[in-house]
């Protein structure tokens, strides 16, 4: 088989082409259960309907933007991606499509292997999802609780591996305009309170598509994934194929 993008020869059972400069998804991301719908001018996935309303997320990764502004510690409530979903990403939609918005207040727990604040509850128009979120309507595969110990990995020191990789990794992937895979950010913050949690996309690995990286990561330069957290505080390696600053918006509607 050849990606029909690129003609690059994708040997078989691979779900990603191999073309670093391509890496389009060959098997289709599948469509959530609640199905699709257009609002404003993005299309979304329906993750949850109740008493009238329902919990949307876009189709793909619209943007690539920073969490924050400044290499500094911050949460949800505090970082500049809030504001800007918030301000200027809800006013770019129609006075009818913002009645249809609904205001709603967001949990923001601690990250649940590495302990890092999630700050206080904030009540927002439009979010990011949290991890407990995406497990929730994505699929559990019981990792986020049991963690997956480590292969043996020498690049990677931790006990287990700083991620979730499951059968549901192929649900999780989103790809932007061009039809890529790539990260996209959640708004639970990662090893602390410099990186947030993010969904793997292009990382250059045949393996982590569509993993949750519970560690996280978060710089003012694209380009660094965090591959340990011990004793001796985080490592970094340096890979170009990665993309942390995708953003995918969630909000609740009237329906």
């Amino acid at each position: 088989m050849n990606c029909s993008y690129c003609n690059t020869e994708v040997p078989p059972n691979k779900e990603i082409c191999p073309n670093n400069e391509c890496y389009r998804p060959i098997k289709p991301i599948p469509i959530p259960s609640g199905g699709k719908i257009r609002f404003g001018k993005y299309d979304w996935y329906v993750l949850d309907k109740q008493n009238g309303k329902s919990l949307i997320l876009t189709e793909k990764v619209i943007e690539k933007r920073n969490y924050h502004n400044q290499e500094i510690e911050v949460t949800w409530e505090t970082c500049d991606l809030r504001k800007y979903l918030n301000g200027e990403f809800y006013n770019s939609f129609s006075e009818a499509d913002r009645e249809r918005i609904i205001e709603t207040v967001n949990e923001n727990n601690d990250n649940p292997w590495y302990g890092a604040s999630g700050g206080n509850a904030t009540t927002d128009r439009i979010f990011l999802l949290s991890i407990e979120e995406v497990v929730k309507y994505f699929g559990d595969s019981g990792q986020l609780k049991t963690k997956a110990k480590n292969p043996g990995w020498d690049w990677c020191k931790n006990e287990y591996i700083p991620w979730i990789g499951d059968q549901y990794d192929i649900a999780r992937r989103a790809v932007d305009d061009t039809g890529m895979v790539v990260c996209w950010r959640l708004r639970t913050p990662g090893a602390n309170n410099r990186f947030c949690v993010f969904v793997f996309g292009n990382c250059g690995d045949e393996f982590d598509h569509g993993g949750i990286n519970v560690c996280g990561g978060e710089t003012m330069e694209d380009g660094y994934l965090i591959v340990g957290v011990g004793d001796g505080g985080l490592k970094t390696k340096k890979d170009d194929f990665i993309t942390l600053n995708g953003v995918r918006p969630a909000l609740w509607i009237r329906t």
